[in-house]
Parts: structure tokens; sequence; C-alpha cells
């Protein structure tokens, strides 16, 4: 669908090629090298499944009716519809292609933060001290911008982490570094969260299963704190 949009012939998928370089020959209408569809590979095993995250927790709570596995799957990409969970790769690399050059970065960066802007990619609410997976995917994409001679989206993002770290103490969550490895592979940007949920969507059905197996109606409780003890007035005595 995507091909077709753009006005491209749609292409096959091929029985011989492994999910990840069917994805990309159907993309980019070439198949990828070895290295280029390896890195691919293990950002989709990284982003596949990560506890109890805003869409796979969606997931489960509609499953807990006892709804099924489509509709539960639909839960949890309206969920990653949200910018504060989905997106936020595409965002950084929005940021990287405004920046433009590495010798921009610094200003640009601290500008945006004198503004109180969002520097999306940054923070993440559990890992306080840095993201694992981001380790292995800044690695990557080191070597992916060697081999692609486009080195500086690499030296752009690690100059933005270092300026991130010493100025808010935020650390690279998995996103940040996947949005400049995408784009360095030729992916579209607006294809980075329909992405994520190419991956993740084997962790939902994960959860979906396994909350089926073993139902129990997911209820959360809620605790008011609003003002106490309000006066109720008729409608015919209100202002």
């Amino acid at each position: 669908s995507f091909r077709i949009s753009n006005g491209k012939k749609p292409i096959e998928p091929n029985p011989e090629y492994s999910h990840t370089r069917n994805f990309l020959n159907m993309v980019n209408g070439t198949p990828p090298d070895d290295f280029v569809e390896k890195v691919f590979d293990v950002s989709l095993i990284l982003y596949a499944e990560h506890d109890y995250n805003a869409s796979s927790f969606s997931t489960r709570v509609t499953a807990s009716t006892l709804a099924d596995l489509y509709s539960a799957v639909i839960a949890g990409i309206c969920t990653l519809k949200g910018s504060l969970h989905g997106g936020a790769n595409e965002k950084a690399m929005e940021m990287l292609l405004a920046i433009g050059e590495e010798d921009k970065v610094e200003d640009w960066i601290r500008e945006a933060l004198l503004r109180k802007e969002r520097i999306m990619g940054f923070g993440h609410r559990v890992y306080k001290k840095g993201d694992p997976r981001a380790i292995i995917l800044k690695k990557l994409c080191m070597e992916l911008g060697g081999k692609k001679n486009a080195p500086k989206w690499y030296r752009m993002s690690h100059k933005i982490e270092e300026i991130m770290e010493k100025e808010k103490g935020l650390y690279p969550n998995v996103d940040f570094y996947a949005g400049s490895i995408y784009y360095m592979m030729g992916i579209p940007i607006e294809l980075y969260t329909p992405i994520f949920t190419l991956s993740r969507i084997t962790g939902w059905s994960a959860h979906i299963i396994e909350q089926h197996d073993n139902n129990r109606l997911i209820r959360p409780m809620s605790e008011y704190i609003g003002p106490p003890m309000q006066r109720y007035i008729p409608i015919d005595e209100r202002p």
C-alpha cells in the first residue's frame, strides 16, 4: 500500500527471503545487503516486546474483556499512535534533518532547551540511567554510518546525547538512534511508527494469548482527589 500510494508498483514477497529482507525489498525496491538486513532485524527484536508499556497494557485490558486478538491488537495500534509512545523515532530524525550539520548541533539544542521544547528520543519511564536497547543501536548506527558513507548522523546524534546528559541528565531511549538507522536504510520517515507496530505486534500477541489463557477482567481502581463534600445544587437554582 505504501508503494501504491507513492505511485510505485507493489513488489511481491520472495519466499526465499527472511521477514526483514522481504520488508526492505518491498519498501525500497531492492534487497538490502547482509549488514543492513542484520541491523534491521536487531532493531525489530529490540522493539518487539517491553513489559507493560502503554500499548501492551491497552491490548491486555482489551483482551481481558474477552475481545478477540484482532480487536486487542487494534487497541494497541491506537495507543501507539500517541506521540509520547509511538512516533519518537520519527521526531528524532526530523530533528536531525532540521539541524542539518554537526557544527549546528549545540546551538540548535541549547536554543530548543531554552524554549523548553521536548527533545524526542530521550528519557524513559523505566530506564533512568540509560536504555540498554539504545546502547546496542548506538553501536550499529556508528557502523552503518561508516558503511553508508554517512557518518554525520551518528556524530550529530552522539553530540546531542552528550548535551542532553550534561544539561538535563537524560539519556537516549531506543527510538533515538533507530531514527537515523532507518533513514540510512532508505526507509521513509512516515514508515517508522508502522515499523514499530510491525515489531511490537509479536509482543502484543503474546500478551493477549497469555491474558486469554488465565483471564481476569482488568479493572484498575481510581482515587478521587477533587474538592471534598461538594453541595448538590438543584438545576433550577443554578446560575
